[in-house]
């Protein structure tokens, strides 16, 4: 699974990225970066596209389908399977025309070491920023007001991510990027070849301090190796 996140970067370079990567010149002036413990339930920096173009700005970690009998259900869906996503009745209509991507540089995971769980963080070895793909959802509360809520899609760990976890975020490349955001592409086959898991050969991981462990702690010292 993907249970928290990071992205470290300035506001020059995160405007750079998404010119170059997105086509977006201006983004929600609420974005707060750097993040260094992206949490479930907080809201987090996305991107979807509106039929005409890229937009970028921040929509709830959590997802709560339209239909849902309350927004409560978003605290247990944050990830979903991509194997399984088309079908499932939560996740099948956001698949066909409400994909977003949620950018980050680094991810945490737990490996498992006897009754202890050591947190790890996984990142690109050159420390990029990278789409994970998503799905957004648009819930209506009893008093009218819209919750924007989204969900991580995974797939199998690739052979970095395996001895901490069996599941890793689904990593897009920039270009598959557009499929992926394109609201008019519905064809499950061609969406279902983009989620794979990314190259090992791209990846590194390091151990980092049980501060990450509260998402009330989110500074420098979440980052730091402890090797």
């Amino acid at each position: 699974m993907c249970g928290r996140y990071t992205y470290i970067v300035s506001y020059e370079d995160l405007h750079r990225y998404l010119q170059e990567s997105f086509q977006i010149g201006d983004f929600d002036d609420a974005i707060v970066v750097p993040r260094y413990n992206v949490a479930p339930g907080q809201n987090v920096l996305s991107i979807v596209n509106d039929g005409k173009k890229n937009r970028a700005g921040l929509i709830k970690w959590g997802f709560v389908p339209s239909f849902a009998d309350s927004e409560k259900i978003g605290n247990h869906l944050i990830n979903a399977k991509s194997e399984t996503v088309a079908e499932k009745p939560a996740f099948a209509s956001s698949f066909m025309n409400r994909r977003c991507v949620l950018l980050a540089d680094g991810f945490y995971e737990w490996r498992q070491e006897g009754a202890k769980k050591i947190p790890m963080r996984i990142t690109l070895k050159n420390n990029s920023l990278f789409p994970m793909a998503g799905l957004w959802s648009a819930f209506t509360r009893s008093d009218g007001s819209k919750l924007y809520t989204c969900v991580i899609l995974t797939t199998l760990a690739n052979s970095i991510v395996t001895p901490i976890h069996n599941r890793m975020p689904v990593i897009l490349s920039i270009e598959d990027t557009k499929t992926w955001l394109n609201p008019s592409i519905s064809d499950k086959d061609q969406l279902k070849a983009l989620m794979k898991s990314y190259a090992p050969s791209e990846m590194i991981a390091y151990q980092v301090s049980s501060l990450v462990n509260t998402a009330d702690h989110d500074s420098i010292d979440c980052i730091k190796s402890v090797q």
